[in-house]
């Protein structure tokens, strides 16, 4: 299926590995061409460079640090500089500590606020007035599936993520009659560096989490990123104010 985005421009957060990295990989195999942007500037231009070998596609990195309100202003604009044009913005970043919810101090919350949900009011709104020129656009958020199943130990994670949906859900009502979208995706259990993290603090390997996932395996960054390309693409365009577990079955609820 051709999802209709050749030549369109996508602005990818936290894509210099992870799921952001196969987001940014798979939107650039579609033919659209991608701004990429994270933290830090060698890891960035590296995977900046691995995209554009591998796809063919025009790829421009941008170093920015999305918990800094400025930097979500800047990276939109650059992106618009060099391209001329905002179709498509993912909201993606790396996930808060993790420990228990009472033991955090009012720093930590601060940054949790300003890394998971700050980030992407803020790149939300600096991307609306240059999707509107567009004629529409798609956004779409990643969070995690902790957001609609709360365990121990992700409360940062859950607590502002939620906080995340509720946003996206009341954007769509309000930009919807721009051919605005937007949807909020929770990974379930994905092969990243977090999930890595999160198996040596437990002391578990790949397979004890594999074993209980219907489908048998854990995901891939490249399961994720099939369905933002959907969601952000024309094939889409029907689709706002959703959010969807991305997660072999794991989460067992009617939702």
């Amino acid at each position: 299926m051709n999802l209709g985005l050749a030549g369109r421009v996508a602005l990818v957060n936290g894509a210099s590995q992870g799921i952001g990295y196969g987001i940014a990989h798979t939107l650039a195999e579609e033919g659209a061409r991608v701004a990429v942007a994270a933290r830090r500037t060698p890891a960035l231009v590296a995977a900046a460079d691995r995209i554009a070998r591998e796809t063919g596609a025009e790829i421009f990195p941008v170093q920015c640090d999305i918990r800094r309100a400025e930097d979500c202003e800047r990276v939109v604009a650059e992106t618009v500089r060099r391209f001329g044009a905002l179709h498509a913005v993912v909201n993606n970043d790396g996930a808060p500590p993790l420990g228990g919810l009472l033991d955090f101090d009012d720093e930590a919350w601060r940054k949790a606020v300003e890394q998971n949900l700050m980030s992407v009011v803020r790149l939300t709104r600096a991307a609306v007035p240059h999707m509107k020129t567009a004629g529409g656009g798609g956004i779409v958020n990643i969070t995690a599936i902790s957001m609609l199943e709360p365990k121990p130990g992700f409360g940062l994670s859950a607590a502002t993520w939620a906080a995340v949906m509720g946003f996206a859900k009341t954007a769509s009502l309000e930009l919807g009659r721009d051919r605005i979208t937007i949807n909020t995706i929770a990974p379930g259990l994905v092969e990243t560096p977090r999930l890595h993290k999160v198996t040596e603090q437990s002391g578990k390997v790949m397979g004890d989490f594999a074993a209980g996932i219907p489908l048998g395996r854990v995901g891939t960054p490249a399961d994720i990123a099939a369905l933002v390309a959907l969601l952000v693409s024309p094939r889409g365009a029907y689709i706002t104010g959703t959010t969807i577990p991305v997660d072999g079955g794991l989460l067992a609820s009617l939702r």
